[in-house]
């Protein structure tokens, strides 16, 4: 009898009801980037000291970079991070972040990358560049780079915003940004910017601009795992 109270029991399991807990994957934080006012017209660069950068432009001249706008005044290279409040950062990426350098200009105006991630160094011109990364917290280098070189790597140990700098030609300038957290982006040209998902907590989400400055909001993502849309909004120092 108390096999066959068995028996019957596993038929009706499937019967059921099963409880199904799930665990929130996380909160998309997105949004957007802008600038208030109409930032300076600028001026192309001078390129006439290196004659075969001023070839090469000689029909697209180059221009600053330092305040890029788009559709509706976007705001282009805003680093926008979880400045407090998030979580262990994981492994470091086995794969580089890429910085080259084309046209007598940087191709990525503004590279983010983890502290200890390497960042791979290509030179794609015909003429020799010296990279010049101006570091204060992390160790200062300058590497002269021929043109058609293999490119090389270096990872950096701590957090800093670093200009960098072509010592060959002044008009070449950009920056690296090295993170301990992977919860970072860069806007592109629409201003927008999408971090990865973020669990439950309170947060201090922050925005670098290399000349309009630093902007901080606090945030608290709930346990339901909805999605928060943060803007922010840089003023033209005109």
């Amino acid at each position: 009898m108390r096999l066959a109270n068995i028996f019957l029991a596993i038929i009706l399991l499937p019967c059921a009801p099963i409880a199904v807990f799930s665990v929130p994957a996380g909160t998309k934080v997105s949004g957007k980037v802008t600038l208030n006012g109409v930032p300076s017209k600028p001026k192309a660069l001078d390129l006439s000291k290196e004659p075969v950068c001023a070839q090469m432009h000689n029909a697209n001249p180059l221009f600053p970079e330092t305040v890029l706008t788009g559709p509706g005044n976007s705001l282009r290279n805003v680093v926008v991070y979880i400045s407090t409040g998030a979580p262990y950062p994981g492994p470091v990426p086995s794969s580089p972040a890429l910085f080259d350098q084309q046209g007598c200009h940087y191709t990525t105006h503004v590279l983010a990358f983890r502290t200890g991630q390497e960042v791979k160094i290509s030179n794609s011109d015909p003429l020799s560049h010296n990279i010049h990364p101006l570091a204060k917290i992390n160790r200062e280098w300058n590497k002269i780079q021929p043109g058609g070189t293999p490119p090389f790597a270096y990872a950096y140990e701590n957090e800093e915003f670093i200009p960098v700098k072509c010592n060959i030609h002044p008009w070449m300038q950009g920056y690296f940004v090295v993170l301990r957290t992977p919860y970072f982006a860069v806007t592109g040209d629409d201003g927008s910017f999408a971090l990865p998902d973020l669990p439950a907590g309170r947060y201090t989400i922050t925005a670098w601009h290399e000349t309009l400055g630093t902007q901080s909001q606090e945030i608290e993502i709930n346990s339901r795992g909805e999605p928060q849309t943060v803007n922010f909004t840089f003023t033209s120092k005109l």
